[in-house]
């Protein structure tokens, strides 16, 4: 119990970093920045649009992004969260045209799964306060075998 008090409380105060990889369609303008955006959940179509401004039921939202790689006019990109929302990955890339590949819900014609990983993981540990780092590579499966996996380690 008093460890995920801890995690929780390492989570609010950013202490908890968690990464992503993804393989977009397209590229982004720069090799790398921030993506900051309005987010609006639509419950009854299941999915978050980004929105142009504050409104009613609109929340901010904002990830840091790198390119690692390009191939066949696919981008591999490490994403870091800097707020946490229902879908913020893929309505922020598609909302650019970038869709997640195999993310039909978002604009991707793929078939598959969508390539969004989470590859790591690092906090404190709640007791003795070392600095925990796990990493997780991708499937050897499309799109991933795409790139090199010297990438994401």
């Amino acid at each position: 119990r008093h460890a995920a008090a801890d995690l929780g409380r390492d989570i609010q105060h950013d202490n908890f970093q968690k990464e992503y990889l993804a393989v977009i369609h397209g590229t982004p303008e720069a090799e790398n920045g921030v993506f900051r955006d309005y987010l609006r959940r639509d419950r009854s179509k299941k999915k978050t649009f980004a929105v142009s401004g504050p409104e009613k039921g609109a929340q901010e939202a904002a990830l840091e992004y790198n390119v690692l790689a390009r191939a066949d006019g696919l981008t591999l990109v490490r994403i870091k969260l800097l707020t946490g929302r229902t879908h913020q990955i893929r309505s922020q890339f598609s909302s650019r045209g970038m869709p997640l590949w195999g993310d039909r819900k978002y604009g991707a014609a793929d078939d598959g799964p969508i390539a969004l990983w989470s590859n790591r993981l690092c906090f404190p540990h709640p007791l003795t306060a070392e600095n925990l780092d796990f990493t997780a590579p991708p499937p050897a499966e499309a799109p991933w075998t795409l790139f090199e996996e010297k990438l994401w380690r």
